[in-house]
């Protein structure tokens, strides 16, 4: 029976990936439908109750302001951009095309992102690994009850996964693509000929593209696009310095237009949001001590902000907390060892707590606790297995994957660890929780074979 599921499994891919992605789009419909019209504070959600004030004041044409003094310390009927302005315009669009609904804004997220980021798990593995590990990640990631659950809160969240998911497969898939520079070196003697250049190129611009969206939704992306662009250019032997031009190109003009609006409306040079000097500061403050304390109340938040800088606008104040938090480790550095190693806890914490809620514990326990295990065997039976590093360990399209958990693991741990924080780094890690599952039924089914094989053997 075991034996015949199995083939049916390995003949009908698409059949399985169907159903896959229509559980994982009913699932996180059920989560939006359970969040409903009303925009309050669930555990790990407050922030959507920022991005739905923010959206209607834009609907209303008060552009990005609060009518009132908001958090962490921006003014009332001020501007501020220390909210993502892309998911704002997207509340803002949603809300004017169906009234203000939150509801609808959920289902056409949970929606988008119930097909999207169990396809590209799928696409990632399958490239990467094979068709089977595909669809075991897949189907991991569509009950992954975080990813779930975050998909009908009002929040960069969900979107930011989903790109940073689209940026990891078109980077593997650019990788791939070499001798772009020698291509385009080349006399095209028949339109034909053109064909791989342009497939390249379009690859490269919506690699750009995906990184720029990135950014709009969550900045500190940033941090790891040089690492990504010398990964493409080394793994491609350095043959598509030009792709990752066209990308690079891309990714400037997807920002430039939030630069320029910022500098409008402050007078001075804003990349794209004021809140990294805020989460820098806070993560760093003395108050932690030497134990980082991942959640401390609003009111802590704000009272933690020097009095003597609060008549700041927000970019010039978001800058001078930056200094504040980085003169901290300047003051300490032993400290701020010690905190970021504290971080670690708060980063990868899998286990219920009595400071947390039922449902917190419960999402907690259920998907990263229950994943870890297939996580981890993945992630160390792969670079257990040569096989998978013939071309060399760098220029390994599943390196990137190790790149990307390494370094946005690092980035967090060195500022602000919280557990919805590492959900981009679960999200790349279930395709080795996929690739585990496989191969540990994989051996089952050898032992399971070899025992029957012993059984029926006449000697």
């Amino acid at each position: 029976m075991v034996n015949l599921i199995s083939k049916w499994i390995t003949g009908h891919p698409k059949f399985l990936l169907v159903g896959i992605l229509t559980f994982s789009i009913l699932l996180r419909f059920g989560a939006a439908v359970y969040m409903g019209e009303e925009v309050e504070v669930l555990p790990g959600t407050a922030d959507q109750i920022s991005y739905h004030t923010l959206a209607l004041r834009v609907m209303d044409g008060h552009g990005f302001t609060f009518n009132q003094p908001w958090w962490p310390a921006t003014p009332a009927e001020e501007p501020t951009a220390h909210w993502s302005y892309l998911y704002t315009l997207y509340l803002a669009g949603i809300y004017t095309l169906f009234s203000p609904s939150p509801l609808i804004a959920r289902l056409i997220q949970a929606g988008l992102v119930g097909l999207l980021q169990p396809l590209l798990v799928y696409l990632i593995s399958k490239r990467i690994f094979n068709s089977s590990v595909g669809l075991a990640a897949a189907g991991l990631t569509a009950i992954y009850i975080y990813f779930v659950y975050y998909s009908g809160a009002l929040m960069t969240e969900s979107f930011f996964i989903t790109m940073v998911l689209v940026i990891l497969y078109l980077a593997v898939v650019l990788s791939g693509k070499s001798k772009l520079n020698e291509l385009l070196g080349k006399r095209f003697s028949h339109p034909a000929d053109r064909a791989p250049v342009l497939k390249i190129l379009i690859l490269a611009g919506a690699l750009g593209a995906s990184i720029g969206l990135a950014v709009l939704l969550r900045q500190l992306i940033l941090f790891f696009v040089p690492l990504l662009f010398l990964w493409i250019w080394w793994s491609s032997h350095r043959h598509n310095s030009w792709a990752v031009l066209v990308s690079g190109i891309v990714v400037i003009a997807a920002i430039l237009p939030v630069t320029l609006f910022n500098y409008s409306r402050f007078d001075r040079f804003v990349l794209v949001n004021t809140n990294g000097g805020f989460a820098f500061y806070w993560a760093n403050h003395p108050a932690h001590g030497n134990y980082f304390q991942p959640i401390l109340t609003s009111e802590t938040y704000s009272q933690l902000l020097p009095e003597e800088l609060l008549h700041l606008d927000e970019p010039a104040l978001d800058q001078a907390l930056l200094q504040e938090g980085l003169q901290f480790i300047v003051d300490d550095p032993l400290r701020y060892i010690n905190l970021s190693i504290s971080r670690i806890p708060a980063f990868f914490m899998f286990w219920p707590s009595p400071e947390s809620s039922q449902m917190s514990n419960v999402s907690r326990v259920a998907s990263f606790g229950l994943m870890l295990p297939l996580m981890l065997y993945g992630f160390i039976g792969v670079i257990l297995d040569r096989k998978y590093w013939v071309e060399g360990i760098l220029k390994s399209p599943i390196m990137l994957l190790y790149l990307f958990i390494a370094f946005y693991t690092l980035i967090h741990l060195l500022s602000w660890a919280l557990v919805r924080y590492r959900l981009p780094v679960d999200a790349v890690l279930l395709p080795f929780a996929g690739w585990a599952l496989v191969d540990v039924f994989g051996r089952l089914m050898s032992r399971r074979r070899y025992k029957w094989e012993q059984a029926t053997s006449p000697y």
